[in-house]
């Protein structure tokens, strides 16, 4: 399924404070310089409208959230939801996650990793161009501190069950937990805009959540 078009931006908003580039960003990795303060950090692969950043950062103040989405067009409508609601415990990157997590990222410097509906590349020759594979995952656990969690959500049955069985099989994760379906309080009351459309639709979501191993 396409992706919808976007409703316009206040042109008035600055987003400079809340949307990045990874070139933007400092190197070595430090979070006091994105976010000015250190606290526990969460990263979202795949951002899409912003729908998790933004209401993940209201719920958990004491946290910051960084998002990351390839499209430019999307990254800014994210910025600008979190620059309208003045968070700020949260970014948005405009660029590639797997970069993000590969060249950024130091060890043990994360307490979660969201990665909700990626793209399913469904035909079977674009399959490597799947996010959840080994080198993405073993940079989330590279990237996690202990007993830090991995979440990943999404549609289709056989990215759900293909990506946890290659994690039971070369990933050092402890999962997947259960992690239960609740009823929205309200109409924008879902993890994502694309869960809404599904369970609106009457379609099945496929949740996990995964933990580092604490240290020995």
């Amino acid at each position: 399924m396409g992706r919808r078009a976007l409703p316009k931006i206040d042109p008035a908003l600055d987003l400079s404070r809340h949307l990045l580039t990874l070139d933007s960003l400092p190197q070595p990795w430090d979070a006091a310089a994105v976010f000015g303060r250190q606290a526990p950090l969460e990263v979202e692969v795949g951002s899409g409208k912003g729908l998790f950043l933004q209401n993940i950062a209201r719920a958990v103040p004491e946290r910051d959230f960084l998002g990351i989405e390839v499209g430019g067009l999307y990254a800014r409508f994210v910025a600008a939801r979190l620059a309208k609601r003045e968070l700020p415990n949260a970014r948005i990157i405009h660029g590639d996650g797997l970069r993000l997590f590969r060249e950024f990222l130091p060890d043990a410097s994360l307490a979660a990793v969201h990665v909700y509906f990626p793209d399913p590349w469904w035909k079977a020759r674009h399959r490597k161009r799947r996010v959840l594979n080994e080198a993405f995952l073993t940079d989330v656990v590279r990237t996690l501190a202990p007993d830090g969690r991995f979440h990943f959500w999404t549609d289709v049955q056989e990215y759900f069950e293909t990506t946890l069985a290659l994690i039971a099989e070369k990933i050092p994760l402890v999962g997947p937990l259960p992690v239960p379906q609740r009823d929205p309080e309200h109409d924008l009351d879902y993890l994502t805009h694309f869960e809404r459309r599904k369970r609106k639709a009457g379609l099945p979501i496929y949740r996990s959540e995964f933990a580092k191993p604490a240290a020995p």
